[in-house]
């Protein structure tokens, strides 16, 4: 097997929608992608809803943290193919130079973090989490390793575009 496609996912906070992300690349990916997530302005915590609802569906989450982008612009960081970034912050503001000049797209999530009450907190994070694997159902079945980073990109953008 091939070197697996890296793969970040940005939100401002980290804490919800790129959590959600990085657990549904890897647990879908199946060794085939290797995903992080980071935050522009991390929270330092995990939102427990968000952890709730991998759990629920039984999508591993150990080791799940709330951390900066900036961890990943250093030259000892993983070298990443492609950034997701998954909030219209995130998509806004200057990132940091990444090494290797991953490819890039915007998956906007609305944020189900601060969606009052709880009830509807869990529903929101429900409808995140569903729109994300049908996201990254639909790029898994691509054929990246064949792809070039254009074509992924575009595939990518496609993607968001018709969910």
């Amino acid at each position: 097997m091939s070197k697996p496609i890296d793969i970040l996912v940005l939100c401002t906070g980290n804490s919800a929608r790129s959590i959600l992300g990085e657990a549904l690349f890897n647990d879908l990916g199946a060794g085939r992608v290797k995903a992080w997530s980071a935050g522009s302005k991390p929270s330092g915590t995990v939102n427990p809803v968000a952890l709730e609802t991998l759990a629920k569906h039984g999508v591993p989450c150990e080791g799940a943290r709330s951390k900066s982008w900036e961890e990943f612009a250093v030259p000892s960081a993983p070298t990443i193919d492609f950034i997701f970034t998954v909030c219209g912050n995130a998509a806004e503001e200057t990132c940091p130079v990444w090494p290797g000049h991953p490819t890039t797209a915007h998956w906007g999530i609305p944020d189900p973090a601060h969606v009052e009450p709880m009830e509807a907190r869990r529903e929101a994070f429900e409808v995140a989490y569903q729109s994300l694997r049908k996201r990254i159902e639909a790029f898994l079945a691509l054929p990246l390793e064949s792809m070039t980073p254009q074509e992924s990109a575009l595939a990518a953008r496609r993607i968001h575009e018709e969910s």
